[in-house]
């Protein structure tokens, strides 16, 4: 019998994920994660909640349980990396680092020496001839956050629920009696619940008010709290005031520019600014998995350098392709965020090129690619 150990959140996802696995007759052991235990002001962080709850299922499942603490690990890899990038003038997606270095990290390398045949998790996405796939259910498609986790863990994965979609797991969800069957899902700061990401960055980064002048006049429109808190295209949270006419003529405002060394948000109404769209994007820490009919949409071969560094420039989720693979050239599709549609691209090692204009994503971001529904990698947003 293959032991698969699970990582249980508390929600319905992993909770059903567990049931699939035991009734497809795995020795099933199910891990809490202990990523976060810090309460904020006016939140109570929600850790001990999902954990009873994981553990209440893993008793109606009757499955072993245990729970592992990774919270000094993602201190460190996950919540650090987030600030710094944040103090930088980025945008960083912590649940991309999370699964990078402690979902299929830390927990695949612990359950693997606990004896572990497998680990799983409740994430929509598929594994198909070894390979990095699509959900079937497009809308819950969770790929765009999984595609810097190594090879290796992969191998070693089970994703249960990808061929399934939303409802349906809901659904068998309460068929089986488990109680969190419509639990609500959290919106808000991965680890941490509810609680909004400017929120969160409040209580670790300084504060330092100043001002938003129209990018066209220089005029100061109003203030704000710290540029940092500030993205690219954002037109909500922008507190503006300025002469009368200026600013209350109903057409929003949009944040075009960031200086950070003087600490000035830059916001205009045209929509059609320079600093909102681009045909190019250059990436950085990339990552390109191993695929037998991988390619970098013009028909070259990926620059290799082996291991998963943030210093290299194109990095590779196992060991190099063969230099002697010649790859046909094809078009290359990008996600530039969660849920957001596949576009066109082509790709030169280095910058993303698009047909079109696109409206300019956040630096911090990742761009994924895709080969229809297979995941190619990605690259981080420069």
């Amino acid at each position: 019998m293959k032991t698969v150990y699970v990582g249980m959140s508390g929600g319905v996802d992993s909770s059903v994920s567990a049931l699939l696995l035991r009734e497809q007759g795995y020795h099933v052991v199910g891990v809490y994660m202990k990523n976060w235990s810090k309460d904020l002001p006016g939140m109570k962080c929600p850790w001990a909640e999902d954990l009873a709850d994981a553990k209440r299922v893993a008793v109606k499942l009757g499955i072993d349980f245990q729970v592992w603490d990774f919270e000094e690990a993602y201190r460190e890899k996950v919540v650090e990396y987030m600030l710094n990038e944040f103090k930088n003038g980025n945008t960083p997606n912590p649940d991309i680092m999370c699964n990078q270095e402690i979902k299929f990290k830390l927990f695949y390398e612990k359950a693997m020496e606990m004896g572990a045949d497998y680990i799983a998790t409740g994430h929509y996405a598929r594994i198909i001839d070894g390979k990095l796939a699509r959900a079937v259910d497009e809308n819950k498609d969770q790929t765009y956050f999984l595609y810097r986790i190594s090879d290796g863990a992969l191998k070693h994965t089970l994703f249960p629920i990808g061929e399934m979609k939303k409802p349906d797991v809901k659904k068998l969800a309460k068929e089986k009696g488990l109680h969190n069957a419509y639990k609500k899902e959290s919106m808000g700061v991965c680890f941490v619940g509810e609680v909004g990401m400017k929120d969160f960055l409040k209580e670790y980064i300084d504060i330092k008010p100043g001002e938003i002048r129209e990018v066209e006049s220089e005029k100061v429109l109003g203030y704000h709290e710290g540029a940092v808190f500030y993205t690219i295209g954002q037109r909500h949270g922008l507190y503006l005031s300025g002469e009368k006419g200026a600013v209350n003529d109903g057409m929003p405002y949009y944040v075009v520019k960031k200086d950070l060394k003087n600490n000035v948000v830059y916001v205009s109404k045209n929509l059609n600014d320079e600093n909102l769209w681009t045909d190019e994007l250059k990436l950085k820490d990339i990552l390109l998995r191993q695929l037998e009919h991988g390619f970098l949409g013009d028909g070259s071969l990926a620059p290799v350098v082996t291991g998963l560094a943030p210093s290299s420039s194109v990095v590779t989720s196992a060991c190099p392709q063969k230099a002697s693979s010649q790859l046909p050239a094809k078009r290359l599709l990008v996600r530039l965020r969660h849920r957001a549609p596949l576009i066109p691209a082509r790709f030169d090692g280095e910058t993303l090129h698009f047909e079109n204009k696109i409206k300019r994503p956040a630096s911090g971001q990742s761009a994924v690619f895709y080969d229809d529904e297979i995941c190619l990698g990605g690259g981080i947003i420069a």
